[in-house]
């Protein structure tokens, strides 16, 4: 039988609890506290009292967060975000009248597109590059051209490149005409403003591993409980249907299959958490405060952002590649790992660039030190010219 290759052990100074592997600087799964963490030391029955008085007790504090009122509900979905996004889709998009509206402008407005397409719903797309905003005039002159649209998607902060459109005002051109407005939070809710009602958002899709800082394992659905009744049978899938989660929720208070138990029970924990650490308000201000300083300390050292700091969000920061023959993007990306930083992999920009996020359990001391590794690294790989490649 042949021997199992392992990877060398490298001992890391992460944060406590976190001692042998690096801190995540990445957009999700990130580094969590280690409150978090103990939360899943005990093993939970996904039928019990206990649990299923848990799973209600985060699916009320997710509709408060949402600005949320009792024309709304929330229905848990397991698995990744985009579990929830095709559930979303599949239950609430035209199947045959009516056109939904995805603006696009990165790769996950190029999902949800391709999510439509592979269930043969209607789909139009309002294309921008991954680098720019649509506007709220943009959406509505699309809206204008084609009055066979019903439905509108748009991302809230899109983390190919970081940047936030303009979800507010977007929402309001939307609504004037008559459209219902849903909205993919995954990598904002939690850090970034979105008052549900106040905004005249109908549907909500966000995961348990972003910015309530909690670990991977299921994603949600806020919306309107007129849309979800209005759903059933509507649905492409079974394990995908929100309304049939929903009314299964509703009557028993558990899943209609396995739940992932332990991560609920950390999101419960990441839920007391953010509301003990001053809520949405607070996280934001921690995350600015986290780009803020590396964007500040990359800058120093001669890289180029992507975007503008108008533009750019807190949530994950995109630096364009260095130009320099001697930058190789995966050994760059191996060294900082070496030295406790694991930052995204891979770029999804037209643009050669990389992406370093700036949520989770950090603060600016992480970020200073991990600004000085990059500086170890580019002196190790005798990296000088940070100009960035041509576009």
């Amino acid at each position: 039988m042949p021997q199992l290759k392992t990877t060398p052990q490298v001992q890391f100074t992460g944060p406590r609890g976190q001692e042998h592997m690096p801190y995540l600087l990445t957009p999700g799964p990130l580094t969590t506290s280690q409150g978090v963490k103990q939360a899943m030391l005990a093993d939970w029955g996904s039928r019990d009292i206990e649990f299923r008085a848990l799973v209600k007790d985060i699916r009320l504090s997710l509709l408060d967060l949402a600005g949320c009122d009792a024309s709304h509900e929330c229905v848990i979905v397991q698995g990744s975000g985009t579990f929830a996004i095709e559930a979303a889709l599949g239950s609430l998009c035209p199947v045959a009248h009516g056109k939904t509206l995805v603006v696009v402008n990165g790769a996950y407005g190029e999902r949800a597109a391709a999510i439509l397409k592979k269930l043969g719903r209607p789909v139009v797309t309002l294309v921008k590059s991954d680098s720019e905003a649509p506007t709220a005039d943009e959406v509505a002159a699309a809206l204008e051209a084609d009055k066979a649209i019903t439905h509108v998607w748009v991302i809230h902060c899109e983390t190919t490149s970081g940047i936030i459109n303009p979800i507010q005002a977007i929402a309001k051109v939307a609504k004037d005409r008559g459209k219902i407005v849903m909205v993919d939070a995954m990598s904002s809710f939690g850090a970034l403003p979105l008052p549900m009602v106040d905004w005249n958002i109908d549907v909500m899709v966000s995961s348990s591993n972003k910015c309530i800082e909690g670990v991977p394992g299921f994603s949600y659905v806020l919306c309107r409980r007129d849309l979800l009744i209005g759903s059933k049978g509507q649905s492409h899938s079974v394990v995908l249907d929100l309304h049939e989660q929903w009314t299964g929720l509703e009557k028993t208070g558990q899943f209609r299959f396995t739940p992932p138990t332990h991560a609920l029970v950390a999101f419960h924990q990441a839920l007391k958490e953010h509301a003990q650490q001053g809520g949405v308000a607070a996280r934001g201000a921690r995350y600015r405060r986290n780009a803020q300083v590396l964007i500040e300390q990359m800058c120093s050292m001669g890289f180029e952002t992507l975007l503008s700091d108008e533009e750019a969000g807190p949530i994950i920061q995109t630096f364009l590649t260095p130009r320099d023959p001697n930058f190789d993007f995966e050994k760059f990306y191996e060294a900082l790992r070496g030295r406790g930083f694991a930052i995204y992999p891979g770029k999804l920009t037209r643009r050669p660039s990389f992406r370093i996020g700036t949520i989770g359990q950090l603060d600016e001391n992480v970020m200073r030190r991990a600004a000085d590794a990059i500086r170890d690294v580019l002196k190790e790989m005798n990296v000088t010219d940070l100009t960035p490649l041509p576009a």
